[in-house]
């Protein structure tokens, strides 16, 4: 497969070559800007802060504070309207004066960091909210496990909230045999390679089996396309060249291959990015899909600044609010028939070609 890149606005060109190992994977979606701009969801010029989603964050421990900061900072720059930190009590007031635009609720604690699972649980549930991320940081142990089982399992009326599963809460359902087969929410996995490979092994499954899922596109293609069906959830398989699949067969990968994007907390920013959309009404397989590829591209954005390495967790959020406005400029090409660029208060403008870039390595 021969690849070019145009850096400058995230532009993606792929040529299929006969010997592609992914052509035998029928209606496979190759992610680039068009595709990706219209999963964008809407943003109503009379909207308020509730039009745009209500996400809680179930993250963060007093040994991983910054896994549950760069969720909450990625929903927001994603577009969420308002975003709550949900963290046990005892470390409550650390957050508080942590976040800045997030909001934060405690948790009761049976032990000083460890929730109360049952109390924790109702409280969670009567928390307006619209969607879910768990895990990024959280502290591991049985009351953790206990925790992401109830919430991932109890019924709500009319119907659950979307979650994106990450980190511990990959972890916790791993050594939970048959797992999938109490969920009551339409959920998100964000696995890296070592999470899903405990994810299948949890699921009987001798993981070598799945290939070289770290190298390999065609064996990340199957073993996500696999783990989905058996899971009935869409998977994100992190990783160059992201893979989502979903429950019913569809399956997308992402363009991005970035070295720089290997350092600690970018998967919570992309926990956060999916999360944000899923509050914002996107259903669990586009805002896997929107997510990645805001993900990819923010990441491209601080690559061409630093080069393959020095990126921090902290740049992104900021270039995935730039990415999106990129993505809703070419959206409003779209419809328009026009030729839009950006202004000088960053509104899209007459006259300029979004898809002007440089070559990029292959």
């Amino acid at each position: 497969m021969a690849e070019r890149r145009a850096v400058g606005f995230g532009r993606t060109a792929m040529a299929m070559s006969a010997d592609d190992p992914l052509a035998a994977f029928d209606g496979l979606e190759r992610l680039d800007d068009d595709i990706a701009a219209t999963l964008l969801p809407e943003r109503p010029a009379r909207g308020h802060k509730g039009t745009f989603g209500k996400l809680l964050v179930i993250a963060g421990s007093l040994d991983y504070a910054g896994a549950a900061l760069l969720v909450c900072r990625a929903a927001g720059r994603a577009g969420a309207g308002l975003v709550t930190l949900a963290v046990p009590e005892s470390l409550q007031p650390l957050f508080a004066a942590k976040v800045v635009e997030a909001t934060t609720m405690a948790l009761p604690e049976d032990d000083v960091e460890e929730v109360d699972p049952e109390p924790s649980l109702a409280r969670i549930l009567d928390h307006e909210h619209d969607a879910m991320v768990l895990g990024p940081g959280l502290r591991p142990g049985l009351a953790t496990t206990d925790l992401v089982r109830a919430l991932i399992a109890v019924p709500e009326d009319p119907e659950p909230s979307p979650a994106v599963l990450d980190a511990e809460a990959l972890r916790s359902l791993a050594s939970v045999d048959g797992w999938w087969s109490g969920v009551a929410r339409r959920c998100v996995l964000t696995p890296h390679p070592g999470e899903f490979a405990r994810l299948r092994a949890g699921s009987g499954h001798d993981p070598a089996t799945n290939g070289e899922i770290s190298e390999d596109d065609a064996a990340r293609a199957r073993a996500s396309l696999d783990a989905a069906a058996e899971w009935g959830q869409v998977v994100v398989l992190k990783g160059a060249r992201t893979i989502v699949a979903a429950p019913d067969g569809r399956l997308a990968m992402a363009p991005f291959e970035n070295p720089a994007l290997a350092s600690g907390g970018t998967g919570d920013v992309l926990a956060g990015t999916v999360g944000s959309l899923l509050a914002q009404g996107l259903d669990p397989y586009a805002a896997a899909r929107l997510g990645v590829y805001l993900h990819g591209l923010a990441g491209d954005a601080v690559r061409e600044r630093l080069g393959d390495s020095g990126l921090l967790a902290s740049d992104l959020p900021d270039q995935v609010a730039i990415a999106r406005r990129r993505l809703a400029a070419i959206a409003e090409r779209s419809r328009s028939g026009g030729r839009l660029g950006f202004g000088r208060n960053g509104a899209p403008s007459e006259g300029s070609d979004l898809g002007a870039g440089v070559e990029a390595r292959r």
